[in-house]
């Protein structure tokens, strides 16, 4: 049975929690770690967690050993540190999104993993939603064509207080706005779905939070081989939170949440709909298998798989990069004002934390740091409706 340590009890890490606690027969949690440890007392109370020991620090958790696989939940800045830590501690790493705050810090993470043999997973929970599994597999199956255009839109809305939480709207702390910390759920799902752009542009904005370093609105666009483009709006300032990935391909428009037209030429080339395509690429999606288990449940239960099988889990380090790697670009191009390579290379500012901080507009300074905000949170959609 694999011993799970959870590291971060904030909000986030209630899915993590309700996560192992559906595969009991195959895990047990036995370690807890919060720099408020009362946070950590709380969770352990409310998931009934008796046995369970509660850390105030990360390092004093990996020193006491017994554990084999830890999920980290905390603030974006410190997921590289506590996750070298723990892997060269010999334990296996299931950290949440976003991976880090720079490609360099990514690179030592993947370094580690190398070095330790252990697995490191980096959450992407919407590749575990049946919309998204099975846009993914239209895509595959080639019924539609070769993807033209996509148009990405990450659409969430937070009120001004969100910012006063203690490390939220900081570059430092934080590691960016919403593009990092919101648009890396979409931004995997694109890399997932389409691969890597050559060259990216973008503007960046601060609408509606003066209480906030960081963006709250980014518009890129993503320039592909053989001519395809994918635009991706990153943003919590949008009412309604309608979060979708629509894909216009050779033969059809299909998205999640799941819709599909199909248009075929008149002889002179205007459209007429194209139902027998329409009806094949529903039958497909139809036919398709449901999952299990979905979201955080779903991957963790990949995760442990991967490290009771020593296999690789669903999404390894380097999705994790990938996806930090297009976040990266998207600050370059909106705080240089011009078209960049994808690709980010060792020796640009862009590549390390310092160099972010060094080049990144502060849209506002922040006025306050709250250590703690109540409220429900909201994790996105299930990609099923609006």
């Amino acid at each position: 049975m694999l011993k799970i340590g959870i590291i971060g009890t904030g909000n986030i890490s209630r899915l993590h929690f309700e996560g192992y606690l559906e595969f009991q027969k195959e895990c047990r949690i036995v370690a807890l770690c919060d720099i408020v440890p009362a946070k950590a007392e709380a969770m352990k109370s409310k998931f009934g967690l008796s046995e369970a020991v509660v850390y105030e620090s990360h390092k004093e958790m990996l020193k006491n050993g017994g554990i084999d696989l830890v999920s980290i939940c905390t603030p974006p800045f410190c997921h590289a540190e506590i996750a070298v830590d723990s892997m060269e501690a010999g334990v296996n790493v299931l950290v949440e999104k976003p991976m880090a705050a720079s490609l360099e810090e990514c690179d030592q993470m993947l370094l580690a993993e190398r070095e330790s043999g252990k697995i490191l997973s980096v959450i992407a929970q919407n590749r575990f939603r049946d919309p998204i599994k099975n846009l993914k597999a239209v895509l595959n199956s080639g019924l539609a064509g070769r993807v033209l255009s996509a148009q990405v839109d990450s659409f969430w809305w937070r009120g001004h207080s969100y910012y006063d939480l203690w490390w939220r709207g900081r570059w430092d702390r934080e590691g960016g706005g919403c593009t990092l910390n919101h648009a890396v759920h979409h931004i995997d799902m694109l890399l997932w779905m389409m691969g890597e752009p050559e060259t990216v542009t973008a503007m960046l904005s601060n609408a509606a939070h003066d209480n906030a370093e960081v963006e709250d609105i980014s518009l890129a666009a993503l320039r592909y081989p053989h001519g395809s483009l994918a635009q991706i709006t990153s943003s919590v300032i949008h009412h309604g939170e309608e979060q979708q990935l629509i894909f216009q391909c050779e033969k059809a428009r299909i998205s999640a949440p799941w819709a599909v037209y199909s248009s075929k030429s008149q002889p002179n080339g205007f459209p007429v709909e194209d139902i027998e395509l329409k009806k094949e690429l529903n039958d497909f999606i139809a036919a398709s298998p449901k999952l299990t288990y979905e979201g955080h449940t779903a991957q963790i239960k990949d995760m442990l798989d991967a490290v009771s099988n020593n296999t690789s889990p669903a999404v390894g380090g380097l999705d994790g990069r990938r996806t930090i790697a297009l976040i990266c670009a998207i600050y370059k191009a909106g705080t240089l004002k011009c078209e960049v390579e994808f690709a980010i290379d060792k020796d640009d500012d862009f590549y390390t934390v310092s160099g972010i901080l060094k080049n990144v507009p502060h849209f506002y300074e922040k006025t306050k740091s709250i250590d703690e905000l109540a409220g429900d949170i909201t994790v996105g959609s299930n990609y099923k409706h609006f």
